[in-house]
């Protein structure tokens, strides 16, 4: 048997491998395209196939696809189209998309690419022969039907990054926020000193450290789930320029509801079709909420990090599990390798904001935005390494942390700022002069008031008590 078959499209005849879902589109698109070795992320594909599905759905209801066009469909074709659909959109076919993320900019090809997988599928699936050059249930007039690749392939991107966002990305940084809640919880008798500037400051409660991180971790989910408002319109049924030809007028509605149903996310379709076909500024807006999030994980992982350091030469406050070797000539060396991978991860989504910022100012010229797979593919990304992460930080790190409340408690008598609690009895500058004092002669606050009378000594214990000095008072 061949390595190849001839496919002839309108541009004339392609070698294709033989076996392949695909068709001559796609195959142009594979040579024309040798540029990273990278193909569309999964679940791109999958939203694809979701995507034709709900098309699909959309034009049998109205009664498009058994109509009276050319070349009507009967039902048993329709059930096929929407089974082929199905199966992409369910990762059976994942294999045969090969065309590069650095392709037409309004991933024109992958459309096809889709286009010609359904309908090679499909035509299989009713016993007929796919290999045939006559496409009964056809590419473009019927899997692509009331469509362009220019409403389509960025409503595909809006369900990708909406789903794994909200089945991914949301319960992993739900998961971070509850153990360091617990962490919280568990630490909110220690305490510890803090520390401003990297440098001593007041005493607080370890819990209460770690009570602030829990709340980033908070209100990172509810700007994840802001991430998903921002891509919640589709442009499915603008086509081309934004004008709907082509397109009957409840078809866009019908394609959004139909994927609200299948996902479970609450997608309407645009309000304004010219601005959704020719612009992606919430996608901007959709990765700039997770940049935000990459923030919080990289300032949270830091703070981690060097709460950990030691442990004999650093603060050694929080205990973190061992992992792996940390040094290939120093024995015994443990390195926080969890903190690590989670700050390389952030330092990548914060880079890859700046692609989307490119992409969305510069790429949106006139009807279109010519940046979508890369876009697209960008931002799946972010939220692949953000989820990932998170989780492996939770189950190799976080759940593990351990209190050590020697370290903790060992540093706050030694903290100059201790003094900041005599400010209401001996005022600002007496406070300070005994503060370089303490400094100059190595004496604690407490050691150097008592030599000094400065306070009742029952005055003097309250107002350096640590614990009181954690909480306002009135």
């Amino acid at each position: 048997m061949s390595e190849f078959r001839t496919e002839r499209d309108s541009m004339g005849e392609v070698q294709v491998p033989a076996q392949a879902y695909y068709g001559a589109q796609t195959q142009r698109a594979v040579e024309n395209f040798p540029i990273s070795g990278w193909p569309l992320h999964n679940d791109l594909i999958h939203a694809m196939g979701l995507v034709k599905f709900a098309c699909a759905t959309a034009n049998h209801q109205l009664g498009k696809l058994t109509g009276t066009g050319k070349n009507p469909l009967d039902e048993s074709q329709v059930e096929a189209l929407l089974q082929a659909a199905r199966e992409v959109s369910e990762g059976k076919f994942d294999d045969q998309f090969p065309i590069d993320v650095f392709q037409t900019g309004s991933g024109t090809s992958s459309n096809m690419n889709c286009n010609e997988v359904i309908s090679n599928r499909a035509i299989e699936i009713t016993g007929e022969d796919r290999f045939a050059a006559a496409k009964p249930i056809h590419p473009n007039d019927h899997v692509n039907m009331g469509q362009s690749t220019n409403d389509t392939f960025p409503t595909a991107i809006h369900v990708a990054v909406a789903r794994s966002i909200s089945e991914n990305l949301i319960p992993a940084l739900r998961r971070f926020a509850e153990i360091l809640a617990t962490k919280a919880k568990e630490w909110d008798r220690i305490i510890k000193i803090g520390r401003t500037h990297l440098a001593d400051a007041t005493p607080l409660r370890l819990g209460q450290e770690f009570g602030g991180f829990a709340r980033q971790l908070e209100l990172s989910v509810g700007r994840a789930e802001q991430a998903v408002k921002a891509i919640l319109e589709l442009p499915v049924g603008g086509t081309a320029v934004g004008s709907g030809i082509n397109t009957h007028p409840e078809f866009g509605h019908r394609v959004a509801g139909v994927l609200a149903s299948e996902t479970g996310i609450p997608f309407v379709e645009a309000a304004n079709h010219f601005e959704a076909n020719a612009q992606r500024d919430g996608l901007v807006e959709c990765h700039g909420q997770l940049r935000a999030v990459a923030s919080t994980l990289f300032n949270v992982a830091n703070n981690i990090r060097w709460l950990g350091s030691g442990p004999r030469c650093g603060f050694y406050e929080v205990k973190i599990p061992d992992l792996q070797p940390g040094s290939s000539i120093m024995p015994g060396k443990v390195n926080p390798v969890m903190c690590e991978s989670m700050l390389q991860v952030a330092a990548r989504v914060m880079g890859n904001d700046g692609c989307l910022a490119m992409s969305g100012a510069a790429g949106g010229n006139f009807q279109l935005n010519i940046m979508m797979p890369v876009m697209g593919q960008t931002t799946l990304e972010s939220v692949m390494l953000l989820a990932n992460v998170t989780n492996a930080f939770v189950d190799r790190c976080a759940e593990g942390l351990e209190a050590n409340e020697e370290a903790c408690n060992a540093a706050v008598e030694q903290s100059l700022s201790m003094v900041t609690s005599l400010n209401p009895h001996i005022g600002y500058e007496k406070a300070a002069q005994l503060a370089k004092e303490a400094f100059k002669t190595g004496k604690t606050i407490r050691e150097l008031c008592t030599e000094q009378n400065v306070l009742p000594p029952d005055v003097l214990n309250d107002a350096l008590d640590p614990f009181s000095m954690t909480e306002p008072h009135a």
